[in-house]
């Protein structure tokens, strides 16, 4: 299987992330991943992170089809999806830091 990143359209509430997925050479689908544009504004989240935030809810997706079917093909991203991915992205400064702390004096 192979994923293409097609690209984005802006509109005034969202941005749309197109992708393209190629499961056989002739078979074809396409996906639209939107994130709410409110959510660039009210978290860490950064426009250059899109596509890649869309990429892996799209992986997720996809790896769902061994229990569901078919793979919705346009997919609002939530806030959960976008608090994981901002935390596996940018983990908090200090926050290892303290574990390893923490177990050297266990």
């Amino acid at each position: 299987m192979l994923i293409q990143y097609v690209g984005f359209i802006v509109s005034r509430a969202s941005r749309s992330y197109n992708f393209r997925v190629i499961d056989r050479p002739g078979e074809e689908r396409e996906f639209t991943m939107n994130v709410a544009l409110e959510s660039f504004r009210l978290t860490a989240l950064k426009f250059q992170d899109g596509p890649d935030l869309c990429f892996a809810r799209l992986k997720r997706e996809l790896a769902d089809e061994a229990v569901t079917p078919h793979a919705k093909t346009a997919v609002s991203i939530s806030e959960q999806d976008i608090q994981i991915y901002i935390e596996h992205q940018y983990p908090r400064k200090g926050a290892h830091k303290k574990a390893r702390v923490a177990v050297g004096h266990a």
